[in-house]
């Protein structure tokens, strides 16, 4: 049994989603780190960080960072298809774009939900919230122009990529910056809304 520390709508939607999808069996414990002290305090048992998703593998052993549980699931789950096995044509692409999503695109949100963490005074507070999220829009629109959805992010085969999109593009700037400048991606993530094996997850997630 994993355990999935969570709160809806939040990041771990991701790994939710995959557990679902793969088969795994697991549980939740829902935290919020951003407004109780207590589940900071917690969720740094297991990640010193205290971010989400943090995941406890069924022989105890800590997992965080949701590309490395991406590649642990795909690993356990292979017929699930969320990972592109090696050779597979679609595997370097998979690769590249889940790791420029979390390395580029993700850190932008641990920064800008709450700027007070990193600098102290207001303006640049302000300052470093807007300049995230300028990094965010011209990180998305590079992702947006190495893709051609056929409807999913990797062409005619479904991945974890369009769960990151389906959730990802909730967040800020949200579905309609999407859908006027990078219509690629926001068609992937209508298209990963109607799978109907993640209607549980949207709905539990994003109500």
């Amino acid at each position: 049994m994993y355990t999935l520390y969570e709160k809806a709508g939040w990041g771990s939607v991701i790994v939710e989603a995959q557990l679902d999808l793969a088969g795994l069996p697991y549980r939740m414990e829902e935290v919020d780190p951003l407004e109780s002290a207590a589940d900071r305090e917690r969720l740094a048992k297991f990640n010193p960080l205290a971010q989400l998703p943090t995941l406890i593998l069924p022989g105890g052993q800590v997992m965080t960072e949701s590309a490395a549980i991406t590649l642990h699931i795909g690993d356990h789950a292979p017929k699930a298809g969320l990972v592109p096995p090696a050779g597979d044509k679609t595997r370097d692409a998979f690769l590249r774009w889940l790791v420029f999503i979390v390395a580029n695109i993700y850190p932008t949100f641990t920064v800008g939900d709450d700027p007070s963490r990193y600098v102290s005074d207001p303006a640049a507070q302000k300052e470093l919230r807007v300049s995230t999220e300028n990094y965010k829009g011209r990180s998305w629109q590079i992702v947006e122009s190495g893709i051609a959805p056929k409807p999913w992010f990797l062409g005619s085969r479904f991945s974890a990529l369009d769960i990151y999109a389906a959730a990802m593009t909730r967040w800020r700037p949200q579905r309609a910056w999407f859908k006027e400048k990078c219509p690629k991606l926001h068609s992937v993530a209508l298209a990963a809304d109607a799978e109907p094996r993640l209607a549980k997850v949207w709905k539990r997630n994003f109500p």
